[in-house]
């Protein structure tokens, strides 16, 4: 774990990437900034030597098109260097614009949606069967579960009672092609993932303190349940001509907006 991780630091290695590569996905990255910032902060158990450490924790990033912020995290950790960040997206480079377990640091390869908790729960059935203290973490997107493996995987984690399993929901209430009120309802996500019983709780996904709080609770419970948090989110955190607005979740920066964006973040600090 590293206790350097800053989320405007994170935000920004985003918007450099985005922009050197001229690539899309900004805004759902943003939306998971602090959620990955606490988890590898605080959480998650990993070498800083060998990423594929047999003894790791596993944190799988379901909703693969927001995976810059995890490049950006892995930054941090050291495992990417400038020169990554500088050529993302450029012939030549490892880095995709969607998770790709070919990449040291990344468990899966997740641009097509719906599959990450299936993957996460099979790792998480395997360290128990294991008797392994492994935690696996898994990030899915709300609009994510409109896809049916999701309710399979959540089915077979509370039948196993894979309390190893945490289920992490970026709920920032967009998805592709628009709001998902407007497309698949997702607002009794909480409700719905308890009835499969999950331990469930509902927080503000941009407050540090509460993401920890959330984390650490549920890891404290003597329940013999897999566990979920609904993470309340805004596609776009962070930039106010990108927060809440679906048009960032394929628009590009040019020279002007970048400036400004990144302007908003240093006066942040």
């Amino acid at each position: 774990m590293v206790n350097s991780i800053n989320c405007l630091d994170l935000r920004k290695t985003v918007l450099d990437m985005a922009y050197n590569g001229s690539t899309v996905h900004i805004a759902c990255a943003f939306s998971i900034i602090e959620i990955l910032a606490v988890i590898y902060r605080s959480h998650l158990r990993y070498s800083f030597e060998n990423q594929n450490d047999p003894n790791r924790d596993f944190l799988i990033l379901s909703k693969g098109h927001g995976v810059m912020a995890q490049y950006a995290c892995m930054k941090e950790l050291g495992w990417l260097k400038d020169e990554d960040i500088k050529n993302y997206f450029s012939d030549g480079t490892i880095l995709k614009g969607l998770s790709d377990s070919r990449v040291p640091g990344l468990e899966v390869s997740s641009g097509s949606l719906g599959h990450g908790l299936s993957v996460a729960t099979g790792i998480a059935y395997g360290a128990a069967l294991n008797k392994s203290d492994q935690k696996i973490y898994v990030i899915i997107g709300d609009g994510e579960a409109n896809e049916g493996p999701i309710w399979e995987a959540i089915q077979f984690a509370a039948h196993h009672h894979l309390s190893n399993l945490m289920v992490i929901v970026d709920k920032n209430n967009f998805q592709a092609m628009g709001k998902t009120e407007d497309i698949i309802r997702q607002d009794k996500l909480h409700s719905q993932i308890q009835s499969f019983d999950f331990e469930v709780l509902s927080i503000n996904g941009h407050d540090e303190g509460a993401v920890n709080d959330a984390i650490q609770e549920l890891w404290n419970s003597d329940e013999n349940r897999p566990k979920a948090i609904i993470a309340n989110t805004i596609k776009g955190k962070g930039i106010s001509f990108m927060e809440d607005s679906n048009d960032w979740h394929y628009a590009r920066l040019d020279d002007s907006l970048y400036k400004k964006a990144l302007a908003e973040i240093e006066a942040s600090r």
